[in-house]
């Protein structure tokens, strides 16, 4: 594996807590200015209020669980 591939893993696995962290901050941002977020959560759709309310939008299929290392064409 050569020095370039490694790095690219190295930030590939960086991602996941790091987006984790941004959409964290960027939802308590958009709750903060007195604005709904939508959700989902158990197989739903939920729109949640700054009061901390939360709502059914829809009921949506359950996720789908990848595999590691396999690549996905989407449609």
């Amino acid at each position: 594996m050569s020095e370039e591939e490694i790095e690219i893993e190295r930030l590939e696995s960086l991602f996941p807590p790091v987006s984790g962290v941004a959409f964290a901050a960027a939802r308590k941002q958009v709750l903060a200015s007195g604005q709904s977020v939508l959700q989902s959560e158990g197989g739903f759709i939920y729109r949640f209020f700054p009061d901390g309310r939360k709502e059914v939008v829809k009921q949506i299929e359950p996720p789908t669980a990848g595999v590691l290392g396999r690549k996905y064409t989407i449609q």
